[in-house]
């Protein structure tokens, strides 16, 4: 299925709308071509759970060009990525080492670096790397995912503290134990915490494709007159084209998060795997405009 996948028509159509291209040098002009469209980016190195240290400080010095090329090309964009592609499940002081030297270099170039969150069992890891290299930097932020019932409390914690977050429903499977089940509950808490975001004065991102949303928070910026500048939204690249077309003109800031790499394929499936409902989305976009 990879290989059938990695080289047909359908595959690498599939691929080249949601993931822009397999080298750096490919994401790169995805990225220019975005800003040119009004639209800042996020970068992000396809790859997870990596399996030896070397694995994990190749994908930092990989992230250490990102920064570097982001600099050097004047790119409206920053770069995001995952604990455990820096060896988390290895070693956390690790990851935190590879992760600190991105930040340092994000703050020295007036950059900024997203710790992207992945399943439950990283929540409070993330949330607390993120803390302590905010403290450190300054450059650093994280993802909450409204779909889990700590997301409150992690919001008013990261947010007193000035950090800076990026809000999405939650992409993974999680227990009812753990997050609300039902997507009306998620959507509830996702608008909650989205106003506390907005109205908090910290910039944050507002990460949803939900247009009935989007239409509410726009109604409640304009009620509670905040400036446009006061959050940005952020969309995934490949998805919901048009809708991101149109928030640029009517001159809201519009975040892509740009993917790239190889590792395409095993991220895709993961994501499908996790939640079997990721697959009538991607289906829905893939014929969108």
């Amino acid at each position: 299925m990879r290989a059938f996948s990695e080289r047909s028509p359908i595959g690498r159509r599939m691929s080249s709308r949601f993931v822009a291209g397999m080298t750096l040098d490919e994401a790169l002009k995805a990225c220019k071509e975005l800003n040119r469209q009004g639209m800042a980016v996020t970068l992000d190195a396809l790859g997870e759970s990596v399996l030896s240290e070397e694995h994990a400080r190749r994908t930092g010095r990989l992230y250490a060009q990102m920064i570097e090329a982001i600099t050097q090309r004047n790119l409206k964009a920053n770069v995001s990525l995952k604990l455990t592609q820096m060896g988390m499940d290895l070693d956390p002081l690790l990851a935190e080492q590879v992760v600190g030297e991105l930040v340092d270099q994000a703050a020295r170039v007036g950059n900024f670096v997203r710790l992207d969150m992945e399943g439950s069992a990283y929540t409070e890891a993330t949330v607390a790397m993120t803390e302590r290299l905010f403290r450190r930097y300054g450059a650093a932020g994280t993802v909450l995912q409204a779909y889990l019932y700590r997301t409150e409390q992690d919001v008013e914690r990261l947010l007193g503290q000035g950090i800076r977050i990026r809000l999405c429903k939650g992409a993974y499977k999680e227990p009812a134990s753990l997050a609300f089940p039902e997507k009306a509950d998620v959507d509830a808490n996702y608008l909650k915490l989205a106003k506390r975001c907005m109205t908090s004065g910290v910039f944050c991102g507002i990460a949803t494709h939900d247009e009935r949303i989007i239409e509410e928070l726009k109604r409640f910026a304009a009620e509670a007159k905040l400036p446009k500048t006061a959050f940005e939204f952020q969309m995934l690249y490949g998805v919901r084209r048009d809708l991101q077309r149109e928030l640029v003109e009517e001159g809201w800031g519009v975040r892509v998060y740009l993917p790239f790499g190889p590792e395409w394929y095993p991220y895709f499936m993961r994501r499908l795997a996790e939640r079997p409902a990721n697959v009538l989305f991607l289906a829905k976009n893939f014929f969108r405009n």
